[in-house]
């Protein structure tokens, strides 16, 4: 009984450190995929979304803030800066105007930066600490799980008002429409979790079950993305390493919430 116990403990710090390596490692993945899309769009002749001298700003204060969280020097204080550079960047690029994107890719995209600040905040919060020294902050967790909460709200809405979203998914559902909205419910009802604070590491499991599913099926259809919906290569990419990176928050929430 007691080594069942152990051999549990261990399992769920080994998959708490999982989620930590996902989402302390997303800055360089997003770093790497904004630098490859720069180089996209200039053989097209189009402008990033931020001007270049403020992007190497904006990309070395992302690095600075991973390798820090990476190494654990300071984690909390670092996953706060991850959070706000994330923020600020998405922000300019929003102000910029630069780059003109549909409506249905602008919540693709500003929902999941969403998550990720809000992953950040679980991080700065404690949770996700396999030797915390320090009580963990419930006002950032929760600020956090309201960010995810608002994420899932954001999928379930273009479940019902994207007609991209809605074909991307009937491509792999099987019963069609009906297995369509009740995705839709479940998203729902995890985002009323999140939003509450009640079930959170209930909901946090089940949206850890769906979310590689969704990354492998439904982001990772680049050729419907790409090559039908015209959306950029690592634009996408970068879309799903978001995808990746709010799966390591919810790993958290499901083992150390």
């Amino acid at each position: 009984m007691a080594a069942g116990r152990g051999w549990r403990r261990r399992a769920l710090r080994l998959l708490t450190a999982g989620g930590g390596v996902l989402l302390t490692r997303f800055p360089f993945w997003h770093c790497f995929s904004g630098l490859l899309l720069c180089a996209e769009r200039a053989d097209l002749r189009r402008k990033p979304d931020i001007p270049v001298p403020y992007l190497y700003v904006d990309m070395g204060v992302a690095v600075l803030c991973a390798s820090f969280m990476s190494f654990g020097v300071k984690r909390r204080w670092f996953a706060l800066g991850a959070a706000l550079q994330l923020a600020v960047a998405t922000y300019a690029a929003h102000v910029g105007g630069h780059v003109h994107y549909g409506d249905w890719l602008k919540v693709r995209m500003y929902s999941r930066t969403i998550a990720i600040i809000g992953g950040f905040l679980i991080l700065a919060s404690g949770a996700g600490e396999l030797y915390r020294q320090k009580p963990r902050s419930r006002s950032l967790q929760s600020t956090g799980q309201v960010f995810l909460g608002i994420y899932l709200i954001c999928q379930a809405y273009s479940l019902q008002h994207s007609t991209e979203d809605r074909l991307a998914y009937l491509d792999h559902l099987l019963g069609g429409e009906l297995a369509l909205q009740l995705l839709f419910l479940l998203y729902g009802l995890l985002a009323l979790a999140f939003l509450s604070g009640c079930y959170v590491r209930t909901a946090a499991q089940v949206l850890a079950v769906l979310l590689p599913l969704a990354i492998l099926l439904i982001d990772g259809n680049l050729g419907y993305w790409h090559a039908l919906r015209r959306v950029e290569f690592w634009n996408q990419m970068k879309l799903i390493g978001q995808n990746v990176g709010i799966f390591g928050a919810v790993v958290i929430l499901a083992t150390d919430g």
